[in-house]
């Protein structure tokens, strides 16, 4: 696996791994992976990344069932960025049930929740 070389992972063995929407192009979420995350990610086409708070691998949607299909994965330049063109499944890629983790925008000093909840947590996972 000699293209896994060519990733220039952190300290902690991660890598910054962006999740676009392959047809609007708008970012959904942005997660860390490692190497055995990008490897079953290219494998499967299934999205897996590593959990930093909770020490684990973790394949996208295995909870909610709102998996990220992987139609294209890009290295940056620099070699310490993945960008993944992906179809999401429900069309729910954030864990407070909205399209993208990036739901706040700032405006007049303050961030401004924009984006409105297409599925409720506690329906989702039960616990929230």
């Amino acid at each position: 696996m000699d293209w896994l070389n060519e990733v220039k992972w952190d300290k902690a063995g991660l890598v910054t791994a962006i999740a676009q929407d392959g047809q609007s192009g708008r970012v959904l979420m942005v997660a860390w992976m490692n190497r055995e995350s990008l490897s079953l990610t290219a494998a499967t086409g299934i999205a897996h990344y590593w959990s930093r708070s909770r020490q684990k691998l973790w394949k996208k949607g295995e909870e909610s069932g709102h998996m990220q299909t992987v139609r294209e994965l890009r290295l940056d330049c620099d070699g310490d960025v993945i960008v993944m063109q992906i179809e999401q499944a429900a069309g729910i890629a954030c864990h407070t049930g909205r399209e993208s983790c990036f739901y706040r925008r700032f405006e007049n000093g303050a961030w401004v929740t924009v984006d409105d909840v297409i599925k409720d947590p506690q329906a989702i996972y039960g616990r929230h």
